[in-house]
């Protein structure tokens, strides 16, 4: 296929619009597979993103310009490398991990690919000094008609899972990977500060899937937060923004003890100090994940910290393996998906996808573009 072109849509001016141009279908190296895109998430972050090239985090290098962006892209496998001998072939429907890493360094050779000091993420940005000559190994986003991604970064999807559903999956993997770093059990208590967000809605449906006994979505959204009661009226309990400490409120419901667990997934608009409130809500020896953008600086007590043993942990992303658990997990009804939303455009509609990110309702509603 490498004679043939394809459409896809970059990214040629900072805070310019994209636009669609004609490219080489990618070469698949031995352990890579050419995936034909059918959705690719359109993320909540990304004008931001593409707008603030000059003063975007250093420590977050984006790709050199055009760029074809997409992070969360899923569709069908139409070739495999030389060296892909099992486990993948033509046909096959997946979720590709955009996760890439440099497969050499220390946290790589010990299996820790999210740790790599040049972990990049194929189509959106990366995190280290590595990260540009990733951009140049795998420079396909989702926002093209087809990707070339290593065979290790392939999610399966069953059929009972749409293509876009599949493109939640960055979102729902988070979510789920920092709901695992707390060592979250079934019957324990979660606050999910952001709950009515793309991020929040996400792990709200991962908590419940894991055997949550209560959930305590915060949110301002009245009405976004009485849609996330109605999935499980016993179990999730919202927390309205503003009206009383979201601390206070938790106690409270929580007979003084305090949830298990915290996760973090405010917008980089937030104030510290709701980071701080929702903190206080956990019990002693509890832990908080941070997945949220808050920018603001934490003012931490330490000595109540070492005291009641509590944890701040950060939480990237998540593995392949933990894609394949929430792809089992929807195939078997455990995670339901169905209660998602989904507003598509087509490849030359990106622009106005973009536009439709900031006027959606809360995190049910999935923007994709679809193939």
């Amino acid at each position: 296929m490498s004679n043939k072109t394809m459409r896809a849509a970059r990214l040629h001016d900072v805070g310019g619009k994209f636009q669609v141009d004609e490219v080489p279908v990618p070469e698949v190296r031995p352990t890579d597979v050419l995936v034909e895109v059918k959705a690719a998430g359109v993320v909540p972050n990304l004008r931001n993103v593409i707008a603030n090239y000059p003063t975007w985090f250093p420590y977050l290098p984006l790709p050199k310009l055009p760029a074809i962006y997409g992070l969360d892209t899923a569709g069908i496998v139409t070739a495999v490398g030389s060296q892909v001998r099992s486990g993948v072939k033509p046909g096959d429907r997946v979720y590709v991990n955009p996760g890439l890493s440099c497969g050499g360094c220390v946290a790589c050779r010990r299996g820790d690919s999210v740790n790599c000091t040049a972990y990049t993420f194929m189509g959106y940005f990366g995190f280290g000094p590595g990260s540009q000559q990733l951009f140049e190994d795998y420079p396909y986003g989702g926002f093209g008609q087809y990707l070339v991604a290593p065979v290790a970064n392939l999610v399966k999807l069953p059929e009972s899972i749409t293509f876009e559903q599949g493109a939640r999956f960055g979102y729902l993997g988070t979510g789920y990977s920092a709901l695992r770093k707390a060592q979250f059990a079934p019957g324990q208590t979660v606050l999910v500060d952001g709950g009515t967000g793309t991020l929040g809605v996400g792990t709200v449906l991962l908590a419940l899937a894991m055997g949550a006994s209560k959930v305590f979505p915060t949110g301002r959204n009245k009405t976004l937060l009485e849609k996330l009661q109605a999935l499980d009226p016993k179990r999730i309990h919202p927390v309205a923004v503003g009206e009383k400490s979201v601390a206070e409120i938790v106690m409270t419901a929580t007979d003084g003890l305090g949830v298990d667990v915290v996760i973090q997934a405010l917008g980089a608009n937030a104030p510290a100090a709701a980071v701080l409130d929702s903190f206080n809500a956990l019990r002693r020896g509890g832990k908080a994940i941070n997945v949220g953008g808050v920018a603001e600086t934490l003012a931490l007590e330490p000595i109540p910290l070492m005291v009641q043993q509590k944890s701040l942990i950060g939480s990237l992303w998540f593995t392949t393996a933990e894609g394949e658990d929430m792809a089992a997990m929807a195939a078997s009804g455990q995670l339901d998906l169905s209660v998602l939303e989904h507003e598509s455009f087509p490849l030359e509609k990106v622009n106005e996808a973009l536009d439709a990110v900031d006027q959606r309702t809360g995190g049910f509603t999935n923007i994709v573009i679809a193939h």
